[in-house]
């Protein structure tokens, strides 16, 4: 287990999130076999995501001066998601997510809203685990598509006695 200081973005943090961002997606792009996911420029989408949010619904994790995690927040008028949650691979699995999380829940419930939902990527099972972990238990939405563009997706996934693939 790590401590890291959590605390609010700060304008000299963009560099160090955009990294975050990329590594990101390239979790992403490994965990669905799919090298395009985000584009060339994958971390231009935190510029993107800091303008529609703004920094005071982003925090980082800092340890030893370099930002190891970003969790940010997506506020409505009752409800909040959780988007997104990093944590940089070499400090995966030593506690900074749990902190994150238990820093983005503490804020929302003190802001009184009246949900809180995350919304991971169905094949990411190593986060839909963290964060049932972390008090996520109530299923509130599943997103069905069609995939027109014969994508590699993964049969076995059960749902009210129906198959999916993900």
């Amino acid at each position: 287990m790590i401590e890291a200081k959590i605390r609010q973005y700060e304008e000299c943090d963009r560099a160090q999130c955009r990294r975050l961002w990329r590594e990101l997606t390239e979790w992403h792009r490994e965990i669905y076999r799919e090298p395009t996911i985000g584009g060339e420029t994958p971390e231009d989408a935190f510029d993107e995501h800091l303008a529609k949010v703004g920094p005071n619904n982003l925090w980082v994790a800092v340890h030893e001066s370099r930002i190891i995690g970003l969790v940010g927040m997506i506020a409505e008028e009752k409800e909040a998601e959780v988007e997104p949650v990093i944590v940089s691979a070499a400090y995966r699995g030593r506690g900074i997510g749990q902190q994150l999380i238990t820093t983005i829940i503490a804020v929302a419930q003190k802001r009184g809203y009246r949900f809180l939902n995350v919304k991971p990527v169905a094949r990411n099972e190593a986060a839909i685990r963290f964060f049932y972990n972390q008090g996520f238990h109530t299923l509130g939405h599943v997103q069905l598509f069609i995939d027109f563009s014969g994508g590699s997706w993964r049969p076995g996934l059960e749902l009210f006695g129906y198959d999916f693939s993900y």
